[in-house]
């Protein structure tokens, strides 16, 4: 099962991300004290999210 990369994104902006920067193959998103790479892609596999969610501080909720 894969997740949108919007959906990932929206959840980690309504929890205080915000795009950083852009990079080669990530957009870096920051929110004051981490900094979390997301790839590039329309999709992202489901473990890889829940994954970027839990280095970001956040609940795994996909």
């Amino acid at each position: 099962m894969s997740v949108k990369r919007l959906d990932l994104i929206r959840y980690m902006e309504k929890n205080g991300f915000y795009l950083l920067r852009e990079g080669a193959n990530h957009s870096v998103y920051y929110n004051g004290t981490k900094v979390i790479p997301v790839k590039r892609h329309k999709q992202l596999d489901r473990i890889t999210a829940n994954k970027i969610c839990k280095q970001a501080g956040l609940d795994p909720i996909f």
